[in-house]
Formats: C-alpha cells, structure tokens, sequence
C-alpha cells in the first residue's frame, strides 16, 4: 500500500489508513526513510522531531479528515510548542514558543502526523530558499541547478519529491504559489484574513501574508482550508463568510465565468515565452470548458504598489531583527543576518512613521484598484484573471542569494524579484485569492504554474475553477525523476 505513497494526495492515504490498509507509523516510516533517501540532495526538512510524532500516533490521533497522513510545518511562523524553529535565520535559530498558534491548532485538529519543519529563506522575502541557517541552498527536485521558489520552497520541494503528501506555507507575495509553480504543484492564497493569525500576530506585513498549503491534488487544499478557516478570537478583521465550503464547491464545476488572460507582466512587460505559451494553452482550456475568454491588462498601479510592499516588507524585517537582537543580546553582523536582512534593516530606518502609513495606504488604495477591475462601473469586469504565476521557469540557484546588501535593488532592480515574480504580490496587496495550477512545463522539462484570481471573498469559485481544471488536464502523474 505504499508502493505509490510519491505519487498519491493526502486524502488518498487518509481513507487508507480509515480502511485499515495501512497505519500511522507505516505511513511515518516511510515518509522518514524518504526523507534519509531524498533530503540529503535536496536539503528541504530540517528540525525532524520524531519521537514527538510518534507520541501523537501513540496517544491517539484527532479523528480529522488527514488522521495518520505524515506532515511539516514551513520553518517560519506557524508557532508551535512542540515544533522549534529557525525562522530561516541564523539570528532566530532553536526559537522556541510557550503556546500553539491557532493556526497549528486547527492544522493538528486533522489528524496529520507532524514530524518537522522544511526550509525558509530568512525573513521569508525570496523568491528563492537558500538561508545560509541550513547550510546550503535547498533544492528543485525537477533539477538540482533550479531553485524550488520561496519562501515555502522546501515545502514545494518535500512535496513534489514525495517526503510528504502536503506541507504547510505561507504566502505574503506569493510564497506560496512560487514553489508550487516551481515544484509543479498546486498552491493558493486564500481572500485576506480567512485563515487565523493569532495569538503572536495580530496581521502579517499589512494583512498581506497569511498561511497556506503546498499540494498534489486541489481537493487536499480544499479540505485544509475548510478545516483551518476562519479568525482567531481578538483578530483585527475577518475574511467575508464561506457560503458553502470548500470541498462542497469543487464537487460541481463552476458556472460558466468571464476570464481576463494576460500573457505579459500586468504591466505589459514581456515575459518568458514558455510561460507566455503555458498561458495561451490555460486560455484555450478555459474556452473549451466553456468560459468567456478575452485578453486584457488589470487597470491599477502596479509599480507604485511594489514600491509600497518593498517599505511595508522592510518594517517589518527591522522589528523582526531589532526584537531578536535585543532579546538575544546580540549586535547585529554578517554572522547572525544575511546581507538583504541588514540592507532591509537599514532601508526601514529611511522610512519614517509617516511614510509607512503612506505605504499602508498605497496598498488599500491599490486594493480599490483591484476591486474596481473585477466589478467596474459597466459591470462587465473578469470573474477570473488568468496569467503565469511566475515571467519565467525556476530561476537556477544563486541568483536570488540573500548575500546582496542592496535589499530595494534585490527586490524591484532589474530582472530581480519582482521582474521574475511581477503578479503574486498583486494578490497579497489586494486581498483577493489567487491560485498557481500545474498546467504548464517549459521546453527544458520545468513545471511552469499558471495562475488564476479572483474577487474579493470568492475564494470558493476559484478552488471549483481550479478543480475543474484539474479534472479536464490531470497533473497527478507528472513526477519529478528524482
């Protein structure tokens, strides 16, 4: 029964162990035997706590929708007593948390079988995972010279080399979705606020990050939201109420929808042409299942929104950093934080209160913007916006080093981030959820994510969107030869 345990999605293995097929530890095994087979090339789990997994199987797992499914938690946030961290950073290595977050509540009420963390790069702000806390760069199983993405990339890699069925991530400028199109994956950012934040945080970077789920098959994100959804007590805001769930919504297809395609950058910036053609090629299935298809470029100020994310994201870096110095007592150097950490530091103490506010308010603006493209005044605005999630296929490894003390450059210079990642971020300003899907490969055989959005609070018809997608062009089979 674990003969195809690389290639089958967690709710797979779930009825499994339901049927008595397999159990727990059999599913734990081997998931820890793929990590001492495959990790070591691609350096992607780290912090393994195995005799605290084995606990939980012994004490009786929750009777959720995942019991007995092995699981990691990405090395950043998602705080937890049992599961210590290094945040990817040096400075933050062995952190350890007196209380579970709500978000590990929820994650460990569904039975998984939790056992370690995977790679992060520090701060959580590359497109790229290669914090020098672990070592060495982590990692694309598809090719060893690739990148799997960031900041969630050794969740991708873990997941599409088959250590785990899903893992946790988080995205605040596509950290999901960028190792899911990296890895081959599918990956979405929920609406702003409909998964909890608390008690360590009351909103991430601005409301713009929230956590998320790296899988093989849409109806396992499906089930995980429908389980994790919904604010924490105290929660500055909420996300608009689910009408229906999730998994209620993937089991039909979803009406028939108006869909803006995009084959440049939403600037009108060219893009890789093997992305451009994965693009072209999604346009085509949508119009043969029957939706309206038409080209078009979202009308909104996408440059100055960068410029507001890099200000907001360069905050919330120095507090990071001041806090754990400060707590640490340490001084800050080359040893404790990498080059973009202290280039952040240092671009935050430019930025006054006042300006800071004036970025929030570039990014509520920009999210009107955004709103105003799904629903304009004529009422024929896209239900869906289509486009690649990345303008090129996983970059090789290096290019996005955080030794760079030029953080603003590293971020918004020319062919960097936000060059190579020009639509993720979008969604994380606006609040709108936004998904990559497996669709593509480019003509070097690399997973090229194609990526599709959605109004405010319609997270439910893009997942129904993206599983009809799944239905009429199947993914489960494409593998990793490693």
């Amino acid at each position: 029964m674990l003969d195809d345990f690389d290639c089958v999605d967690a709710t797979e293995l779930a009825a499994r162990v339901a049927s008595g097929a397999v159990s727990p530890s059999e599913l734990l095994d081997h998931a820890l035997a793929q990590v001492g087979r495959l990790n070591p090339r691609l350096n992607a789990v780290v912090l393994p706590q195995v005799d605290v997994a084995r606990a939980a199987i012994a004490r009786g797992l929750p009777r959720g929708p995942f019991k007995g499914v092995p699981f990691l938690l990405k090395d950043l946030g998602c705080e937890a007593v049992d599961f210590p961290s290094h945040n990817g950073s040096r400075l933050l290595a062995n952190t350890r948390y007196p209380r579970d977050s709500a978000i590990y509540d929820r994650i460990r009420a569904t039975g998984v079988v939790t056992f370690g963390r995977t790679t992060s790069p520090e701060g959580g702000i590359g497109a790229a995972t290669e914090a020098a806390v672990y070592g060495g760069p982590t990692r694309n199983p598809w090719n060893l010279d690739h990148t799997p993405g960031g900041s969630s990339g050794g969740a991708g890699a873990a997941v599409a080399v088959g250590i785990v069925p899903f893992a946790h991530g988080s995205d605040g400028g596509g950290s999901v979705r960028i190792p899911a199109s990296c890895c081959g994956l599918f990956g979405m950012k929920p609406t702003r606020a409909r998964l909890p934040d608390g008690p360590y945080v009351g909103e991430g970077w601005a409301g713009m990050a929230i956590d998320g789920f790296l899988t093989r098959s849409v109806r396992d994100t499906a089930a995980m939201l429908d389980a994790c959804h919904g604010a924490d007590p105290g929660a500055p805001y909420h996300a608009p109420p689910l009408r229906e769930g999730h998994m209620q919504a993937i089991s039909r297809p979803p009406r028939r929808l108006r869909v803006m395609f995009c084959d440049t950058s939403f600037t009108g910036a060219p893009i890789h042409p093997d992305c451009a053609a994965a693009v072209h090629d999604a346009a085509r299935l949508l119009e043969d299942l029957g939706h309206h298809v038409t080209p078009g470029l979202p009308r909104a100020d996408v440059p100055g929104m960068m410029r507001a994310w890099t200000d907001i994201v360069a905050c919330g870096t120095a507090l990071g950093i001041t806090r754990a110095l400060a707590a640490r007592g340490l001084v800050l150097s080359p040893d404790v934080v990498e080059g973009v950490g202290r280039s952040a530091l240092a671009h935050a103490g430019t930025v006054s209160g006042a300006d800071y506010l004036a970025a929030v308010g570039k990014i509520h603006a920009f999210g009107r913007e955004m709103a105003g493209v799904f629903d304009p005044e004529d009422g024929q605005g896209p239900d869906i916006i289509l486009s690649a999630t990345l303008a090129e296929p996983p970059a090789r490894i290096g290019r996005f080093s955080h030794a760079t003390e030029d953080y603003v450059g590293y971020r918004m210079g020319p062919g960097m981030i936000f060059d190579y990642s020009p639509f993720c971020a979008v969604f994380n300003a606006s609040g709108q959820p936004a998904a990559s899907v497996p669709l593509g490969m480019s003509a070097e055989g690399l997973p090229i994510g194609i990526h599709l959005a959605a109004r405010f609070g319609a997270d439910e018809e893009l997942i129904a969107l993206c599983a009809e997608m799944e239905r009429a062009r199947p993914w489960a089979g494409r593998r990793p030869s490693l």
